[in-house]
């Protein structure tokens, strides 16, 4: 495979974009710039991954609270430059967290109700997670009771879900932007088949810096309330859903080759969580 600089240069002939600046992430290699005078943003992934396929599932969304598909190839996609672009972690920061809830729950429910396309994996996929961590000996790192718990409510959510769709997968304060035409839309998405219960994971668990807000009972009582009102969800599957991804989230880290110890937000809120539904 080619060098992400030199893919993205190659796509950006490919699709007639005179690029104007570029910028790196952890997992990927974005461009501004023009195409036919329309501002656009040339993103290559830089390995195979989540986001590998992401053209197909915004191309699947067809704009409901996505962001602008124009052209796409297995790790890279071509799309509308949001303007200012800002996201929702600024909102969370100067206190406003219901605000930021009630936009993630309204972007939700424009993203709802759509396809998925060919071979889009599901939440049964995502479980596999639970095992490959348990078979690989790694319980060092996370409590093996709590990993076989979450494993097993995960499964048991998984086999009981009504209407199933097409679910952005890590919808959550940083992957939700500002366009000044079209409002709040959502970026980045995974895509994975699942019921809505399970699309608010994410979000609980986010802004990442932010643990003792997002694992506070009261914090956490406030968001589903507020997506319960907003998107007429079960309550006790979404707090399971939760725990349940917070729990594979750190695994998810574990295999990405972070360090994670018990003071891991994602523990932390599984810790919370974990209480809240035994009480």
């Amino acid at each position: 495979m080619s060098p992400p600089l030199e893919r993205l240069h190659s796509h950006a002939q490919q699709w007639s974009v005179t690029l104007q600046h570029h910028w790196e992430t952890q997992t990927s290699v974005l461009a501004s710039g023009l195409r036919r005078e329309t501002r656009v943003v040339l993103k290559v992934t830089k390995q195979p991954g989540d986001e590998w396929h992401s053209g197909e599932v915004l191309r699947a969304f067809e704009g409901d609270g996505a962001v602008k598909l124009y052209e796409s190839t297995p790790g890279a996609v071509l799309l509308e430059r949001l303007d200012p672009g800002n996201d929702l972690v600024a909102l969370v920061h100067a206190g406003n967290d219901d605000a930021a809830t009630k936009i993630l729950a309204d972007v939700s429910a424009r993203l709802a109700n759509h396809a998925p396309p060919a071979n889009c994996p599901t939440v049964f996929d995502w479980s596999l997670g639970f095992d490959r961590y348990l078979r690989n000996g790694s319980a060092s790192a996370i409590p093996t009771d709590l990993v076989t718990q979450a494993a097993k409510l995960f499964k048991s959510l998984a086999s009981s879900q009504t209407n199933p769709m097409l679910l952005h997968g890590d919808l959550q304060h940083y992957n939700v932007l500002f366009d000044s035409t079209r409002g709040w839309v959502a970026i980045d998405p995974k895509g994975v088949v699942g019921e809505l219960e399970y699309e608010v994971g994410a979000l609980m668990r986010n802004p990442i810096e932010l643990p003792d807000l997002f694992t506070s009972p009261d914090i956490i009582k406030r968001r589903l309330n507020i997506l319960i009102e907003a998107l007429k969800l079960n309550y006790q599957r979404m707090l399971e859903w939760t725990f349940a991804q917070s729990v594979l989230s750190a695994i998810w880290d574990i295999e990405d080759g972070n360090a994670v110890g018990i003071d891991h937000p994602a523990l932390k809120l599984a810790h919370s969580l974990n209480r809240l539904m035994n009480t």
